[in-house]
């Protein structure tokens, strides 16, 4: 199969949008519509509000990220804003957690773990859905991460990671640095 075609039923094939890259498995169930195998998004490293640590350090929300990560998380996340091409991937897996998004035809069917809230002291802390994925940078360095999605967020184009280790400083990142992040 050429690549940038689309395949037909049975077929495997890859589909390229600029910087997101799909390989693409049709499945008659679901009236040819292209079902994404891994999805592959590029971006910038970027600043958030600093309030991640304060979920994030919680024991209720470590437990659970623990079976994920095999460890504990580090208390923050990594945000990434995601590059324009990455639009109808991004939609797809918002689709798949729960959040609102724009209806997309592609599929996103990556593993979901769902982290659950809880409530203390009075305090509501909600839940999220986190997947499995891989954060490249520049040097050649990788690293295991998890996508985080809660589920009451602000960001519409903005990729929350998170790790058993303090990112920006494993992997030497800054705002501004470009990344590739793959979901499977």
């Amino acid at each position: 199969m050429l690549s940038g075609s689309w395949p037909t039923h049975g077929e495997v094939g890859h589909h390229d949008y600029g910087d997101v890259r799909y390989l693409i498995w049709v499945v008659p169930y679901r009236g040819g519509v292209g079902v994404a195998e891994f999805m592959e998004f590029t971006g910038l490293v970027a600043s958030g509000l600093g309030r991640a640590h304060v979920f994030m350090a919680q024991d209720h929300y470590q437990n659970q990220f623990k079976p994920l990560l095999g460890s504990g998380a580090w208390p923050g996340t990594l945000n990434i804003e995601l590059d324009d091409s990455a639009h109808d991937a991004w939609q797809a897996i918002r689709i798949a957690s729960g959040l609102p998004a724009e209806s997309t035809n592609i599929t996103c069917d990556a593993e979901m773990f769902r982290i659950d809230g809880f409530e203390r002291e009075g305090r509501s802390f909600g839940g999220a859905t986190a997947m499995l994925a891989t954060l490249y940078v520049g040097d050649g360095l990788s690293e295991s991460v998890a996508v985080l999605l809660p589920d009451l967020t602000r960001h519409k184009d903005v990729m929350e990671l998170i790790s058993s280790r303090f990112l920006r400083e494993a992997l030497g990142l800054t705002d501004g640095d470009s990344v590739r992040v793959v979901v499977s």
